[in-house]
């Protein structure tokens, strides 16, 4: 089984990847299934059908997925190709506490199979740029990247997985911070994911990062097992061809390594196991 279960396209501000050339080439590299998965960030972007206009920043558009164009590509590419490929109807949800309520009545919206909940930004500042870093220690931000993604999570339970759980790391100028000083509330996070009966995802982008680990970390993928987590996505988190399904083989035989029998994909928000 060959899926890709966090794929950008034209419809996300930070991709120009037409969608219908995303599926075909998933099929030329023999993928099964694929979900895509564009961005939708309250807080920072807005939406097309806002009422005001949108701001750019240089040439991507602070907006979110023009949902109803979005929905009716994705199935009609689902019926076009429905011979070849099996096509989801997913979503990247970047969260905080304050725009949750957004969140619930989109969610309810539209027919999504799988909802990545990931944390991209705090107070409305986000990670790549270093505007969330900037002035605090990096025990500081740290810590308030993950008391948000608990915070988030203690009060929504509508998604699937959590995205990149250690996002912070791929951005963090000071270097690796040490998993003992964030063990404890990362321990939290995933006991309530594993509660709730959701999962997380192993996201392959770290390759193209250079990281040194994995995303999420080794210790913290062994300690979701450790504590009982079985549900587990695996995506490229691509934007561009050249990402698409790149190391996801790879990554489930590490999942396999650590002691992980499963991976899953999603229909109609329900997870279904494969043998790794």
């Amino acid at each position: 089984m060959f899926a890709d279960y966090h794929v950008h396209t034209e419809f996300s501000n930070d991709s120009v990847y037409p969608m219908e050339q995303v599926v075909r080439d998933a099929i030329d590299r023999g993928m099964d299934e694929i979900c895509f998965t564009d961005h939708v960030d309250y807080g920072i972007k807005q939406d097309w059908d806002c009422g005001k206009p949108i701001l750019y920043r240089g040439e991507e558009p602070l907006a979110n997925v023009d949902y109803p164009v979005y929905i009716a590509r994705i199935k009609e590419l689902q019926e076009k190709y429905r011979e070849k490929i099996r096509i989801k109807i997913g979503i990247e949800f970047g969260m905080q506490v304050h725009t949750i309520p957004l969140y619930r009545a989109l969610f309810h919206k539209y027919p999504f199979d799988f909802v990545i909940l990931s944390v991209h930004q705090v107070d409305d500042q986000e990670f790549w740029t270093q505007d969330f870093q900037r002035g605090k220690s990096q025990k500081e931000y740290n810590g308030k990247y993950y008391e948000e993604m608990l915070n988030v999570i203690r009060k929504y339970r509508d998604y699937s997985v959590l995205g990149h759980m250690d996002l912070i790391a791929r951005y963090d100028e000071k270097g690796e911070y040490p998993f003992e000083k964030v063990k404890p509330i990362i321990s939290e996070i995933l006991r309530t994911v594993i509660s709730d009966g959701r999962g997380i995802e192993f996201n392959t982008s770290y390759h193209r990062y250079g990281l040194k680990n994995t995303t999420p970390s080794v210790n913290i993928l062994k300690l979701y097992r450790e504590l009982g987590g079985e549900i587990i996505t695996i995506g490229s988190d691509s934007h561009k061809a050249e990402h698409l399904g790149a190391y996801i083989k790879e990554a489930g035989h590490l999942l396999k390594e650590l002691g992980f029998q499963y991976f899953c994909t999603y229909e109609k928000q329900r997870p279904i196991f494969h043998g790794l």
